[in-house]
């Protein structure tokens, strides 16, 4: 709640409290007088239906203002990645059961390197990307590849995404995907994505050779789709994707999880 409506509502308390110990005060003071108590009495009584209709009206404007939004909201857009499905490549590295500073530098020159990210925009193929990754730690050549290939397990779909999905489809919003995603991982993990069959659309980062949150993935969605960006808003786990969207005029939602994800998309009036 913003400082004006703290001290609105604090003001109001205040007045309506002195308006209902009135009768009390002319009682007690000996200043009573029949007109005085039925005075602050009949102020009490006024006051305090004034409280209930302007709650009934604040009701009624909010959920207009919501319904409105919602109406407004017509496209809802996911990200994949820690939010339709888990990724977890640090579980996954550990389970190798490499020595600890083995562990430390594939981290650091595999899921943490840029060329991991550069991989999602698909500009070369997975050969490439592997003989670029040993490159940063040749003495790891073997175990590099190996985990690279079997990268497809840090993937696991959320136990929420198909329900989640379905509802929203339901109540008559139209849903995307836009997600960073390299090729191999793709046509590796395609298969868990059980709620891809309820997308409208779907713009991964391999297919179209740009990633976010540069401005031209974001436009392609909007213009092969024919949507407008006030009508959509995007659900993303990092806050640079998102500002992306903004960018472009788009709502957005940074998602941390499930249930503050869905009550941030209902106060922008999509439920």
């Amino acid at each position: 709640m913003s400082k004006w409506k703290r001290g609105l509502a604090l003001a109001g308390a205040v007045f309506l409290l002195v308006i209902f110990c009135l009768p009390m005060y002319f009682a007690l003071t000996g200043t009573f007088s029949m007109g005085k108590f039925m005075a602050s009495l009949a102020g009490a009584l006024f006051a305090a239906v004034m409280a209930y209709a302007m709650w009934l009206m604040y009701r009624l404007l909010n959920r207009k203002r919501l319904e409105k939004d919602g109406r407004r909201i017509k496209n809802v857009i996911f990200d994949v990645g820690n939010v339709l499905v888990d990724y977890d490549w640090k579980t996954y590295l550990k389970d190798f059961h490499f020595p600890e500073e083995e562990e430390k530098k594939l981290a650091k020159e595999i899921f943490q390197s840029d060329i991991w990210n550069e991989r999602d925009k698909g500009l070369y193929d997975e050969e490439e990307y592997i003989r670029r990754f040993i490159e940063k730690a040749p003495e790891y050549k073997k175990d590099i590849r190996r985990v690279l290939r079997e990268t497809p397990k840090t993937i696991g779909t959320k136990d929420y995404a198909q329900a989640w999905v379905q509802y929203l489809k339901k109540r008559g919003y139209r849903l995307y995907i836009l997600s960073n995603y390299s090729e191999y991982m793709l046509e590796r993990t395609k298969a868990k994505m059980n709620f891809l069959k309820y997308m409208d659309g779907a713009v991964f980062s391999c297919d179209v050779k740009e990633v976010k949150p540069e401005p031209a993935i974001y436009k392609i969605l909007l213009e092969d789709y024919g949507l407008k960006p006030e009508e959509c808003v995007f659900i993303d786990d990092r806050e640079e994707n998102c500002r992306g969207a903004r960018k472009l005029g788009m709502h957005a939602v940074r998602f941390h999880d499930f249930k503050q994800a869905a009550a941030d998309l209902e106060a922008l009036g999509v439920k």
